[in-house]
């Protein structure tokens, strides 16, 4: 038994909660508030969504739109746009706007009138980007950013079908086009203009050519089938490289003068019709090399002197080469080897030159 009086055993019990209550105040800091008026810790709606979001209130159309941005800023869909007959879905009349469609879709309807989904309608505009959406089934041009010559445009992550005129029209210069799908559409699948540049894009089953560009344009890692048109038309000065074209009615690629046309693989265009090649040149000064084209109604196709034509690979066409005098060629008939089987062994092509293009 504690020999402790109780007087004693309460001054140990005060003492023990004086202890506790200092240290749980030392642990909370400060009662007194600092200095000043008490301010809202949260964030704003504006702070958590600093753009403007699409909709009657923000953006109200007009007599031919259903939505209209007049300012700059960045705005975004809440949900998907279905059409009406005889307006756009969203019209731009202002520089500096992105529009991003956030996933959804800018779906038209039957007998609409020759309108777009996206169209940009002022003189002079600059600075416009419409990304991350579906648009399809205009009475027009799913996104026209050309008509009235927007430039520094930006187009990517679009999916586009099914519209009456072009996928993606981003014809003022320098545009760039960036991870789109064009598919089913009236006239081109994709045009660019001036200074342009197409990347990673898939075009295909178009009416007209499946990627239209002007002139300095880049256009690399696409992929373009079954356009009524040429896959890839390229006006002068402009680089066509790496990229895939099949099964296209007329050629794989066309181009003009001083293009470069690199590591691209041409298969099954001109479809029989007597008047297509896998890559088809008819200015000068061009580098076409290291591509290959099989399949077609002529592999290489050149009609204009002064061009060089390197390492390229063309096999199963009706005419493989079709290349005018004037031109820096050297073409190899391989020869084929029999079986291989260990380290070594087959039949040497013919030639040791490395720029010599083959015929196998």
């Amino acid at each position: 038994m504690s020999s402790q009086s109780p007087a004693a055993r309460r001054v140990v019990l005060l003492a023990s909660i004086a202890i506790l209550v200092g240290a749980s105040l030392a642990i909370a800091g400060p009662l007194n508030p600092p200095a000043g008026p008490v301010t809202n810790s949260y964030k704003t709606l504006t702070e958590v969504e600093p753009r403007t979001a699409i909709n009657a209130t923000n953006t109200p159309g007009d007599a031919n739109s259903l939505f209209k941005i007049t300012q700059p800023g960045s705005y975004y869909l809440t949900g998907n746009i279905t059409g009406v007959v005889g307006k756009h879905g969203i019209e731009i009349a202002a520089s500096g706007v992105t529009l991003d469609l956030m996933g959804f879709d800018l779906v038209g309807v039957p007998a609409m009138g020759v309108f777009d989904g996206v169209s940009a309608t002022a003189l002079g505009l600059t600075n416009i980007a419409v990304i991350n959406g579906s648009v399809r089934n205009w009475g027009h041009d799913g996104i026209d950013l050309r008509t009235f010559g927007a430039i520094n445009c930006r187009v990517e992550s679009v999916v586009a079908s099914g519209n009456a005129g072009a996928c993606i029209l981003a014809a003022g210069s320098s545009a760039i086009v960036r991870g789109c799908i064009a598919a089913s559409n009236g006239s081109h699948g994709i045009s660019v203009g001036p200074g342009g540049v197409i990347d990673s894009c898939e075009v295909r089953l178009n009416t007209g050519a499946g990627i239209d560009a002007s002139i300095s344009c880049t256009i690399k890692n696409c992929s373009t089938s079954g356009n009524t048109g040429t896959g890839i038309f390229a006006s002068s000065g402009s680089t066509v490289a790496d990229c895939t074209l099949q099964f296209n009615t007329l050629n794989g690629i066309a181009i003009g003068s001083s293009c470069v046309v690199r590591g691209n693989t041409c298969s099954s265009n001109g479809n029989g019709n007597g008047d297509g090649a896998g890559i088809h040149a008819t200015g000068n000064d061009n580098r076409i090399e290291d591509n290959n084209c099989t399949s077609a109604d002529r592999g290489i196709d050149v009609d204009a002197a002064g061009n060089i034509i390197i390492r390229n690979t063309c096999s199963s066409n009706t005419n493989n080469w079709d290349v005018v005098a004037g031109n820096v060629i050297l073409v190899v008939n391989a020869a084929t080897a029999g079986a291989v089987t260990g380290n070594s062994g087959g039949t040497a092509p013919g030639s040791t030159d490395p720029h010599a293009n083959f015929t196998y």
